[in-house]
């Protein structure tokens, strides 16, 4: 009967047999199993008891999930939410009209404008600091700039800046102040400096949709939380907004196209 056993147990059962401090643990195996015959076998075979299995598909059943389960999945949205959400997207697109003007201003134009040389970079004992905050920068006539330095030491360094700039405006010293004269553009420059505001205008526009994008993003995000009609609404007002100031970056273009062309 021993080499029976031996034979038709498992390697890990004769293990616990042979184990004094294992036949506690036998003994709770027995419980789970009942040991029956199993025809056609030489030996004594194992057989799962049938309550077993019932009570096993049972422990398995997927549950349902309580009622505070569903509620931590609702979405909370604040009830000021859209009007945050707007204020945030004019924000941004504001932003990016204001970086579209100071770009539009550096560029140089056949008229004479204060503030085209603002973002001149001057070297001073104080450290790089922009034009406009150690000069004054006035008008004369359409055609001619006067720069007077706060420091007049300073005179030298900025008339070294404005040469240096990519504007091609030479200035020359008139006591403790520098007359600049716009020179006219040629055809060719017209047709550059075109080109780079076609260009400005565009990153503009990029800027502001990807504002508008991220609005929508934030829509989506809460989507769950408030109903068709609201986040469609929400969606066309971000809509006009960003349609509103698409236009407004090509109006600034367009007149700043005509101002270099002198149109």
């Amino acid at each position: 009967m021993a080499t029976l056993l031996r034979r038709a147990l498992p390697k890990g059962l004769l293990l616990l047999l042979r184990s004094p401090r294992r036949l506690g643990t036998l003994s709770r195996l027995s419980s789970l199993v009942a040991v029956e015959p199993v025809r056609g076998a030489p030996a004594v075979g194992f057989r799962p008891r049938p309550d077993l299995l019932v009570g096993s598909r049972r422990g398995f059943a997927k549950g349902k999930k309580s009622k505070n389960e569903d509620d931590d999945d609702t979405i909370q949205v604040p009830p000021d939410f859209g009007q945050n959400l707007k204020s945030t997207a004019l924000s941004q697109m504001e932003a990016a009209i204001d970086a579209l003007s100071r770009e539009l201003s550096k560029l140089r134009t056949g008229r004479a404008s204060a503030g085209m040389l603002d973002h001149i970079i001057v070297e001073t004992s104080g450290g790089k600091m922009p034009l406009n905050r150690v000069a004054v920068v006035s008008v004369m006539d359409s055609h001619t700039l006067s720069v007077t330095p706060y420091d007049p030491n300073a005179l030298k360094s900025i008339e070294q800046a404005i040469v240096s700039s990519p504007l091609g405006v030479n200035p020359t010293a008139d006591g403790d102040r520098l007359i600049a004269p716009i020179p006219p553009l040629t055809k060719e420059n017209i047709q550059a400096l075109c080109k780079v505001v076609a260009k400005c205008a565009e990153d503009g526009k990029q800027s502001i949709r990807r504002a508008r994008q991220k609005s929508l993003d934030s829509i989506k995000k809460v989507s769950a939380g408030i109903s068709k009609d609201a986040a469609k609404k929400l969606e066309k007002e971000v809509d006009e907004i960003t349609k509103r100031f698409v236009k407004s970056a090509d109006d600034m273009c367009k007149a700043k196209e005509k101002e270099i062309s002198g149109r």
